[in-house]
C-alpha cells in the first residue's frame, strides 16, 4: 500500500508512476483525502469550542449563574460533532477501500512500456541444435510412465497432472535439491507454512483484491488456497515490530500452489506449461530499505545458479512498467528454453516490493537510529517445478528415447543417469 502522505505531497510523481503501470483513479483519492482533512479540522474546532463551553458552564454553575443557553449550545455542538464523526468514518472507509486498489509504483530504473518493452539483461547456455527434434514433454512423459494427464483429468478436470513412478520421484528430487541449495549455498532458513490462509494474509502481499478471481477460495470460512508460499512466509511477521539486529531475514519454503488461471490460453492448456496446481520453492527476504536493490540482484543470482546447475539455457528479463505485478516495484523474470515447445518459459520471478507489502501487513522495524520504519520485502521462485520439468524432458532427450538426468540431480534419484532406460 502506498503512503497517503506520498500521494498527497508528490501527486504528479505518483500519477506518472501509476500511468506507466496501467493507470489508477488518483483524483478520487486526493478528493477524499482533502475532504477527510477538512472534516478533521472542522471537528477539532467544534470540540475545542465544546470544551470551552463546558468550562464556562462549570464556572457558572459554581457561581449560581444561569447556564441554560450554554447547555443548549453544548447539546447542539455535540450533535454536530456526532454527525461529523459519522461522515468522517464514511470518508475514511471509502478512502481506505480505494487505497486497496492502488498498485505499487515502479522503480525509476524500470523500462517504461508494455511487455514489448521488457529488456533482456543476459543469457546463459547454448540452445539445443536442430539435428534432433525432441517429442513434447507431455508425449515423452507419458511414454516413459512419468506423467498421466488422462487420470488427472478424470479426478480433477483439465489443468492438472499426475506424476507417476520416476516422474513423482523427479518432482520430489527437485524440491529437495532446491531446498538443500537454498540452505547450504545461500543462507536461507527453511520454514513449512500453511497452504490455506486468511483473507488478510492475501491482502498483505497484494494478491487481493485485484487478483481475487484467479484464487481458489473456500466457503463459508473465506479462506484461500495459497497461489505461492510468498503469502504465508512473508505474512509470518504481519503486525509485528522487528529489531534492527533481526534483519536481514532470509526464509524459504516448499508449497503446492493453487491458481484458477481464469481465461483461455490455447495450446497452453495441454501439458505442464499452465496448470492449476503446481509445486514450488519460494525464497523470501525482509531487509533494510538501503540494501534492498543489492538484495534483489543477489536473489536473481541464487536462481541463476540453480538453472546453471541444472544445465538449462535461460535468459533474464527486466520487466517493463506495464508488465509488473500489482505489488512489485521492480522485477526480473527468468525463462528457460524448452526445445520441443520452441520457446522461452518463465520459471521464476524475482521482485522487490520495497515497503508496499510491509505497509499492507503493518510490518515495521526499528532502524539503527531507533526510528520505527517499514522494511522492504522481496521474493523469488527458487524454483517453480512444472516448466523446469518441461525443459528437462524436452532438452535432455536421447536418440534412444530416454531422458538424461543432470549430474546434480543424480544423487537424489539413486544415482540414476537416465529416465526410461
Amino acid at each position: 500500500m502506498l503512503d497517503l502522505k506520498l500521494i498527497r505531497n508528490e501527486a504528479d510523481r505518483v500519477r506518472a508512476g501509476l500511468t506507466a503501470k496501467g493507470g489508477a483513479d488518483l483524483d478520487s483519492i486526493l478528493d477524499l483525502d482533502r475532504r477527510m482533512r477538512e472534516i478533521l479540522q472542522d471537528v477539532e474546532v467544534q470540540k475545542a469550542e465544546r470544551n470551552k463551553s463546558s468550562e464556562e458552564i462549570a464556572r457558572r454553575k459554581k457561581t449560581g449563574e444561569d447556564a441554560g443557553e450554554l447547555l443548549d449550545r453544548m447539546k447542539d455542538l455535540s450533535e454536530r460533532i456526532k454527525s461529523k464523526d459519522a461522515e468522517l468514518k464514511e470518508v475514511e472507509r471509502d478512502l481506505g477501500e480505494r487505497m486497496r486498489w492502488i498498485p505499487n509504483l515502479p522503480h525509476g530504473s524500470v523500462p517504461v512500456g508494455d511487455a514489448s518493452a521488457n529488456r533482456e539483461v543476459r543469457r546463459w547456455g547454448e540452445l539445443p541444435g536442430d539435428g534432433f527434434r525432441p517429442k513434447p514433454h507431455y508425449e515423452i512423459g507419458e511414454e516413459l510412465g512419468l506423467l498421466d494427464f488422462g487420470r488427472a483429468s478424470k479426478i480433477s478436470g483439465s489443468g492438472f497432472a499426475v506424476f507417476t513412478g520416476w516422474g513423482a520421484r523427479l518432482q520430489r528430487a527437485l524440491i529437495q535439491y532446491f531446498l538443500d541449495t537454498g540452505r547450504d549455498r545461500n543462507g536461507f532458513t527453511e520454514v513449512s507454512t500453511p497452504f490455506i490462509v486468511r483473507r488478510d494474509a492475501m491482502f498483505g502481499t497484494g494478491q487481493i483484491p485485484k487478483l481475487e478471481e484467479d484464487m481458489y477460495r473456500t466457503e463459508p470460512d473465506d479462506f484461500f488456497l495459497i497461489p505461492t508460499a510468498e503469502v504465508s512466509i512473508t505474512n509470518l511477521w504481519a503486525n509485528e515490530q522487528l529489531g534492527h539486529e533481526e534483519l536481514p531475514l532470509y526464509r524459504m519454503g516448499y508449497s503446492p500452489c493453487f491458481r484458477r488461471e481464469a481465461g483461455t490460453y490455447g495450446k497452453e492448456t495441454r501439458g505442464l506449461v499452465r496448470v492449476h496446481q503446481f509445486d514450488k520453492v519460494e525464497l523470501v527476504k525482509i531487509v533494510e530499505p538501503e540494501t534492498s536493490y543489492d538484495e534483489l540482484e543477489s536473489l536473481v543470482k541464487c536462481v541463476e545458479e540453480l538453472l546453471q546447475s541444472l544445465e538449462l539455457p535461460y535468459r533474464v528479463l527486466e520487466l517493463a512498467t506495464g508488465d509488473l505485478s500489482f505489488a512489485a516495484a521492480k522485477c526480473y523474470d527468468l525463462e528457460v528454453w524448452a526445445h520441443a515447445e520452441r520457446r522461452w518459459l518463465e520459471v521464476s520471478s524475482c521482485s522487490n516490493f520495497e515497503d508496499f507489502q510491509a505497509r499492507r501487513m503493518n510490518l515495521r522495524y526499528r532502524n539503527a537510529d531507533k526510528k520505527l520504519v517499514y522494511p522492504h520485502t522481496l521474493n523469488g521462485s527458487g524454483l517453480a517445478l512444472p516448466r523446469i520439468i518441461v525443459a528437462l524432458l524436452e532438452n535432455n532427450q536421447t536418440d534412444r528415447g530416454t531422458v538424461r538426468v543432470p549430474d546434480v540431480l543424480r544423487p537424489y534419484l539413486g544415482g540414476r543417469e537416465e529416465l526410461g532406460a
